[in-house]
């Protein structure tokens, strides 16, 4: 028998994007107990604007859970709805309030990272919805408690390219950055995210190692070092370069084990945290990807995937709409 790896190589935390529905200390000792030692968490419905009014009553317990059992860091993951890169005021004002709340109540939770899908330019074009989301960021920022050490970073995450998104390509995320950087906003408030079903959806030949190395050097060529905070390591039931968004457990999609094993493995991202947004997650399918993650990185055999898991579609799957 196999002795399972605890950790990841290089320093890596792993962690997976679980509900709170059960409460949110069981989601703690869930991960803990599933073998990761990270989390990722909505702070209220992902689909609405509104907020409510009060924190969770159990935040409290929630926060003492993580120092106990040594989970983190937290990842906050914005609204879906959030849309900062588009033409209609509306929704872009309500997207910049929603985000500016979401950095206001991340500490509560013990957030270091606030993930923010890019966006899309709704026909307006790319350049516009580049500058569009520079300015709806500033904004956010201005409008979000003053920085402190508490202060969580908003991470950007990449595209997989569906419905005039922004944010496919890296030099897509490179001018991103420059826009940031001439508003003043620097690498400590903005990071980017890198998930790997959008990297292939986007097109990027990350199934293979070679793949892998050839995207990462182009990362750190156009965006410079430790740009990259945060990897979503999910696997693709789409097509490279479809343009779809598609999560699936690992080893069983398109991307599959050898490309992941690279991603896990790469001296770039040593010290990043990944987070699995597979599927099933609320339906036990959670431990068997932390498993099978950490038995990738090791370059270990996975473990079976039975059947029935390929059909779940729980919440652990974060898929927005294309």
């Amino acid at each position: 028998m196999i002795d399972l790896p605890a950790s990841l190589p290089g320093g890596r935390p792993l962690g997976a994007h679980l509900p709170l529905a059960d409460g949110m200390v069981r989601a703690v000792d869930r991960i803990a107990d599933v073998g990761g030692g990270a989390l990722q968490i909505f702070t209220d419905n992902p689909t609405s604007w509104r907020r409510r009014e009060a924190p969770p009553a159990d935040q409290p317990a929630f926060r003492d859970r993580l120092d106990a059992r040594g989970v983190g860091p937290i990842a906050v993951h914005a609204p879906y709805i959030v849309n900062l890169a588009g033409p209609e005021e509306e929704i872009y004002r309500r997207s910049v309030e929603l985000l500016a709340s979401e950095l206001a109540v991340a500490p509560g939770f013990g957030a270091r990272f606030v993930n923010v899908h890019i966006g899309s330019h709704r026909g307006a074009g790319r350049e516009t919805g580049i500058d569009r989301l520079a300015q709806g960021l500033d904004a956010a920022l201005a409008m979000a408690p003053e920085a402190g050490p508490a202060s969580p970073l908003v991470v950007l995450e990449n595209s997989a390219g569906g419905g005039f998104a922004v944010g496919v390509t890296v030099e897509d995320l490179a001018e991103i950055a420059d826009a940031l950087a001439a508003r003043r906003i620097g690498p400590d408030r903005v990071a980017f995210c890198l998930d790997t079903a959008h990297l292939w959806g986007a097109g990027y030949a990350i199934a293979e190692p070679d793949g892998v190395d050839d995207l990462l050097a182009r990362v750190e060529s156009l965006l410079g070092p430790g740009r990259v905070a945060m990897v979503h390591l999910n696997d693709s039931k789409a097509e490279r370069g479809s343009r779809h968004d598609r999560h699936e457990h690992l080893g069983a999609g398109r991307i599959g084990a050898s490309g992941l094993h690279r991603f896990l493995t790469h001296p770039t991202l040593a010290g990043v945290p990944h987070y699995l947004e597979t599927p099933g997650m609320d339906e036990g399918y959670d431990a068997l990807n932390v498993r099978n993650a950490l038995r990738i990185g090791a370059g270990l055999p996975m473990e079976p995937i039975p059947p029935d898991a390929l059909g779940a579609r729980g919440s652990g799957g974060l898929t927005a709409p294309d």
